[in-house]
């Protein structure tokens, strides 16, 4: 049964803290079995569903995202794959003016599936059928940050 994720994901974002994730993927992410990790489904566009979800975590007075995705993103084009630049367009409005990382793929799921093990990620899967384009969500402190940290342990 597929689950309204916008609810899902406002039901749990107080819950989410420091160190734990939220990914919007394509339609070939795989369902993950550690109990850790929730999937959900959006059958909407996949831009919307980033945008929606940031907006969630901007309007959260606890958390802010860091934002991940594939480094193979460089070495995609529309020849390799229709439909990319119109990707690359709607992934840049919907992020809008937040700082992008980019990290090879298999290391953002190497850090996913290890966080997983003692933190809780979310998956929200879409309709996306273009390879390369999951969005790493690595949530973090948003009232405080490492130059705070870094001066406490001195």
């Amino acid at each position: 049964m597929e689950q309204n994720w916008k609810t899902t994901l406002s039901n749990n974002l107080n819950l989410l803290g420091h160190r734990n994730w939220i990914v919007v993927t394509d339609m070939a992410y795989p369902l993950q079995s550690n109990p850790g990790v929730t999937t959900l489904f959006a059958n909407e566009d996949f831009a919307k569903v980033v945008e929606r979800t940031l907006r969630m975590i901007e309007e959260a007075p606890h958390v802010r995202a860091h934002i991940y995705v594939d480094e193979e993103q460089h070495a995609m084009s529309d020849r390799l794959c229709d439909g990319w630049s119109a990707y690359q367009h709607s992934l840049a409005d919907a992020v809008g003016n937040n700082e992008i990382n980019y990290l090879p793929h298999e290391e953002l799921i190497h850090r996913l599936d290890t966080v997983s093990s003692t933190f809780n990620a979310i998956i929200i899967k879409t309709p996306l059928t273009i390879p390369y384009t999951s969005v790493f969500l690595e949530l973090d402190c948003a009232y405080w940050d490492a130059a705070r940290e870094k001066e406490i342990r001195k």
